[in-house]
């Protein structure tokens, strides 16, 4: 009987999963990813969206691609996860047995856990929304645009520093800049905590540089969508014109609703080789937690998705895999055709070692060269 391995989810972490097994196991193996879209999107493009330097069918990709590697596709949505049984139920097609399972199921923006923050602003996570805003900024006059990060962890760190940067940019390009104020809101003590004080304050220098208002733990607690005003833990309160932001990420339910489930839902796993509590059962990307020698969590980012899945690849494949070791880059862009790049190994000890590299055309491209290397590669 062939040997049953069993992806659920087709994010970054997946999708490299898929091939690398698809293309490298032979007879005596059934590979099926299970997701419930059946487009793969590459939300690391999500800034230039915005901008209207790309389009949304040119950042997707049919998962149903990876079927011409051998890897069988399910479009459907896992209900329940029982690792003792190594069995999964799914929401349309019954249950299914696996012998090998690997959980990247990433993490859920949730807007609608801070009251008005659905309807009163952009999600930044989403496509649709990132559309909405690059239309809606066309007919923008200038005012107010209010960035908010509502909670840690979220997805890509870097994110909403490249929106307020890229928005900065885009505003001069239109002569609109002296009439619009950007503010920025943050319950983070400085930009991406994790990898240092000294990134930490090398991005607040770029952010501040360009006149955006930068406050650090500043805590939602609601949007008045009637009056466009945000407020705060605090006690104070904002107004906006547009309001862009990062929500509340969450584990998806059914990982809350499993036995992987710990340490705020999030599942944890081995540090060096990703595997859960249960035999044969490994976690990728952002629905894992992984705490760091300095107490923190590894961030929530693609390119560990990318090296996790490449570590859990090899070790299905060969048994003898190196380990994960904790090595991640981002870029950082920032408009006129500049960005800069950090990197750096997040298991270091005692803390993060990582460094942040001058702005240049260079990293710009580099991103660019990703992108498409990206969704060439893969699919």
């Amino acid at each position: 009987m062939a040997e049953r391995i069993v992806i659920l989810g087709g994010g970054i972490g997946g999708i490299v999963v898929a091939n690398r097994l698809g293309r490298t196991l032979a007879s005596g193996y059934t590979i099926t990813l299970i997701d419930r879209r059946e487009k793969h999107i590459f939300t690391p493009s999500f800034p230039w969206l915005m901008m209207a330097r790309r389009k949304p069918e040119g950042i997707c990709r049919d998962i149903r691609g990876i079927e011409k590697r051998g890897v069988g596709f399910v479009r459907d949505e896992v209900v329940r996860i029982e690792p003792e049984r190594k069995r999964l139920s799914l929401k349309d097609g019954g249950d299914i047995e696996y012998d090998t399972c690997v959980v990247s199921l990433g993490a859920e923006p949730k807007p609608e856990l801070v009251p008005g923050l659905k309807e009163g602003s952009y999600n930044l996570y989403e496509m649709d929304e990132v559309v909405r805003l690059s239309r809606d900024l066309d007919s923008f006059k200038g005012g107010r645009i209010v960035i908010v990060i509502s909670s840690i962890p979220f997805k890509c760190p870097a994110a909403p520093y490249e929106y307020a940067m890229l928005l900065d940019y885009l505003l001069r390009q239109r002569d609109l800049r002296a009439r619009t104020t950007i503010e920025f809101y943050t319950p983070e003590p400085l930009p991406m905590p994790v990898a240092g004080r000294a990134l930490g304050l090398r991005v607040k220098g770029l952010i501040e540089e360009r006149g955006i208002i930068y406050k650090t733990g500043m805590k939602i607690t609601s949007v008045d969508t009637e009056r466009h005003t945000v407020s705060f833990d605090d006690g104070t309160e904002t107004g906006y014109d547009l309001l862009l932001s990062v929500p509340p990420h969450t584990p998806p339910d059914v990982i809350k609703n499993s036995p992987l489930s710990a340490e705020g839902g999030w599942i944890p796993v081995d540090p060096s080789t990703l595997r859960t509590g249960y035999e044969d059962l490994f976690a990728i990307g952002d629905v894992t937690s992984i705490r760091l020698p300095n107490g923190m969590f590894l961030p929530k980012a693609g390119v560990f998705a990318h090296f996790e899945a490449e570590c859990v690849s090899r070790s299905i494949i060969d048994r003898t895999a190196k380990p994960f070791t904790g090595d991640g880059y981002c870029f950082i862009e920032m408009g006129g055709g500049r960005a800069g790049f950090a990197r750096g190994n997040f298991y270091a000890e005692p803390a993060p070692e990582v460094r942040f590299y001058r702005p240049s055309v260079v990293w710009h491209w580099g991103k660019v060269v990703f992108e498409k290397w990206w969704l060439r590669h893969w699919f």
